[in-house]
């Protein structure tokens, strides 16, 4: 291949234009990006904006009350730490009552889970002692031939 052929394809390849869909689908969710994203963040930054300045307006001109500024400022960082606290203390207060409707019917169910348990203590013990056995069955008679060679060859 020619390196023109090459250049101009890479230049051909450069200008290609992406296709834009243009579809109904597509539209619609430009229109609600811009209505329900952009514009409502935009418009929060603006009201955020606009208390800043109104709260430094009032404050630091001519007999502002700073210390009043100051306690409505402290109300307002309080207010969130105070909802979590509700609600871990509501999630609290669920789990100690779940709790003691737990242990009323626990201790009958956790005695009856003891007896399962010891029951199946038993069948494991059996089942472990008959799986070793032959085993130690087979570790017993090796020893026996063994001391009995040694003896024979002393």
């Amino acid at each position: 291949m020619p390196a023109s052929f090459l250049i101009h394809a890479k230049i051909d390849l450069m200008k290609a234009q992406l296709p834009h869909p243009e579809h109904y689908s597509y539209l619609r969710h430009r229109k609600q990006r811009t209505n329900q994203i952009i514009l409502p963040v935009i418009l929060s930054a603006l009201v955020l904006v606009g208390i800043v300045v109104l709260v430094s307006v009032a404050t630091f001109n001519q007999g502002g009350d700073v210390g009043r500024w100051a306690a409505i400022s402290t109300i307002w960082i309080i207010i969130p730490m105070l909802l979590g606290g509700l609600i871990v203390f509501a999630i609290l207060g669920g789990l100690i009552y779940l709790m003691a409707r737990a242990l009323d019917a626990l201790p009958y169910y956790t005695g009856i889970a003891q007896d399962y348990v010891y029951i199946a203590r038993g069948y494991i013990i059996r089942g472990a002692d008959m799986a070793v056995k032959p085993i130690l069955a087979l570790n017993g008679w090796l020893d026996t031939a063994k001391s009995f060679l040694e003896r024979m060859k002393s």
